[in-house]
């Protein structure tokens, strides 16, 4: 992405605040007007007041000098409040606008993207704009100003002068480039750097438990401090380069002051100018040099900034590969069937994980899924709520075909208890109520009760308002999927998608977790995914799926009969 490309964009995100902008450029070049006006009045000092001694223009001068620092620093307050405040609020809109679009997108896409990834987009990098657009954007502006009215009056006083320096400012532009374009580099090679510490750290403290299980403290320590490494290397050279900077501007700038003191010099000598006029023109040069210095000192913010953006436009540049279409329906109240016609699926270019899947689910059957691992069960399901986008034929939900209706209206018709259990850093009220946190406490309180969960959440610290850590670390595995279980019933979807919502409880947790099971399966359409045989045995029809097709399909006694897949299955696990 190119700079002018890079621009445009946050052009874009800037413009609702050009208002705010304008009254800021303003405020900023009566700044520099002001601040050239400091450097003008010691000509008339030097030469009317210290030398001239004219007691009337030294009262003058001193109301005057008053009045420019006091308008000075009314202006300069005003034009860095409101560019820190466009700053802020171009940062806030962002950080909106990535967590959105990265919940736009489908399952697919958090397979191919790490979670530290995504967590460095939104802080890391966000943060590096933040510096560019809210320090950089006010210290650059000001200093353009700044050198345009210091050169001004500079051209105005003594245009020989001023051109023996132009002759030297070109020195000053071309390292600024230069170091820009290293900054650029280093930048973007951190950022890399940074998101893969944040992985890292991810990885390690939700695994915490594996790790500890394992033995793996020494090998994860080790693996990180190499990590770190690499990116304290990286800082290191990014110090080298900025502190190499500031001393190379200053050397530039001590030849410019030397050429003009000798050149000055010479015309004082000779009675071609006088002091006022020389030290005038002096303190114009070094107030002009330092704003370009300004802009060498923040080049490596600037640059930091740009390639931070050049991610995070990239990141928002990712369009969400399923979406609804335009003038998609709302889906009526689901009454008769669910049927996969010739459904296909492929995750990108691999092989196909289901092939030509014909399927259909009545509207109050208990459907259950089995097969080895690998066989495709889960993603079966998920084609169900358009988690992931069919490769062809079509899934109908009373003649509606997924692609035509909004995936709001799809969605809220299902409710998911999956295996892996996900429950969020909060109460266990807002846990039970999540996608509508306006139910009553008795809503609440009913499904819990009959998730078979009401007693041990009265027995918690502050029942329903306790807290239950990250992830439902505070409660057993049962508890946490009795919870869920709540969850989905407080929901009170039609269709019912159970993920081997069982699979990893004890036998004394699982056996509540049924009960739980069975007053949320009662009068709805659910959709079983099972690795213990035993909890589907009373399902309406069982199917088989091996290799991405439906190989058997039948209630549990006609398949034992068949003596296929399925009893091939049930006699390993009870041999």
């Amino acid at each position: 992405m190119t700079n002018k490309e890079i621009l445009s964009r946050l052009y874009v995100v800037i413009e609702p605040f050009k208002g705010k902008l304008l009254i800021a450029v303003i405020a900023m070049i009566l700044v520099a007007a002001f601040s050239g006006a400091q450097a003008y009045l010691i000509k008339p000092l030097l030469d009317k007041v210290l030398i001239g001694k004219s007691m009337d223009l030294l009262k003058i001068l001193t109301v005057v000098v008053m009045a420019v620092f006091f308008f000075k620093g009314v202006f300069y307050y005003l034009y860095n409040y409101l560019l820190e405040f466009i700053g802020q609020s171009v940062i806030k809109n962002l950080r909106t606008q990535i967590f959105e679009h990265v919940h736009s997108q489908p399952l697919s896409f958090f397979s191919s993207m790490p979670t530290g990834t995504l967590i460095s987009r939104v802080i890391a990098d966000v943060n590096l704009m933040q510096g560019a657009v809210s320090n950089a954007l006010v210290s650059i502006l000001r200093d353009i100003f700044q050198v345009a009215i210091f050169l001004g009056i500079i051209f105005y006083m003594n245009w020989r002068l001023a051109l023996l320096t132009f002759a030297i400012l070109p020195l000053s532009f071309m390292s600024i480039v230069f170091f820009g374009r290293k900054f650029r580099k280093l930048s973007t090679s951190s950022q890399e750097e940074t998101a893969k510490v944040s992985n890292i750290l991810h990885e390690t403290i939700t695994g915490n438990r594996i790790v500890k299980a394992f033995g793996m403290e020494q090998y994860e320590n080790k693996r990180f401090q190499r990590q770190v490494q690499k990116l304290f290397n990286i800082v290191i050279k990014d110090a080298k380069y900025r502190s190499l900077q500031h001393p190379y501007m200053e050397f530039i700038g001590g030849i410019a002051i030397a050429c003009i003191i000798w050149f000055g010099g010479n015309e004082i000598i000779k009675g071609n100018s006088t002091p006022g006029d020389f030290f005038s023109f002096l303190t114009a040069l070094i107030m002009a040099y330092d704003p370009v210095k300004g802009v060498s000192r923040i080049n490596s913010t600037i640059q930091q900034g740009m390639a931070a953006a050049t991610r995070v436009f990239s990141l928002l540049d990712v369009e969400p590969a399923i979406t609804d279409k335009e003038n998609a329906l709302e889906l009526p109240p689901f009454k008769n069937t669910i049927h996969f016609k010739d459904v296909s699926f492929r995750y990108d270019n691999e092989d196909e994980v289901l092939k030509t899947i014909n399927l259909e689910i009545e509207k109050g059957e208990a459907l259950a899924i089995v097969g080895p691992s690998g066989s495709g069960k889960t993603t079966l399901t998920n084609l169900i709520p358009r988690f992931f986008e069919i490769s062809q034929g079509s899934i109908c939900i009373d003649g509606h075909d997924l692609r035509d209706i909004t995936m709001r209206s799809l969605r809220n018709q299902i409710a998911i208890v999956t295996q892996q259990t996900i429950l969020f850093n909060d109460t266990v009220r807002n846990n039970i109520a999540y996608g509508d946190l306006q139910r009553s406490d008795e809503e609440i309180r009913m499904a819990a009760d009959a998730a078979h969960a009401l007693k041990f959440i009265e027995k918690l610290p502050q029942g329903f308002d306790t807290v239950i850590g990250e992830g439902g670390t505070r409660l057993s595995g049962g508890e946490r999927q009795r919870i869920s279980i709540s969850r989905a019933l407080l929901k009170n979807a039609p269709i019912l998608i159970l993920d081997e919502a069982t699979s990893a409880l004890d036998t004394e947790s699982e056996r509540e977790v049924q009960k739980a099971l069975e007053n949320l399966m009662k009068n709805r359409t659910t959709v079983v995914i099972a690795h213990r045989l035993s909890t589907i045995t009373n399902a309406d029809r069982i199917i088989v799926v091996k290799d991405g097709n439906i190989v058997e399909e039948g209630n549990h006694d006609a398949l034992l009969a068949q003596r296929g897949e399925y009893e091939l299955l049930y006699r390993m696990q009870y041999r």
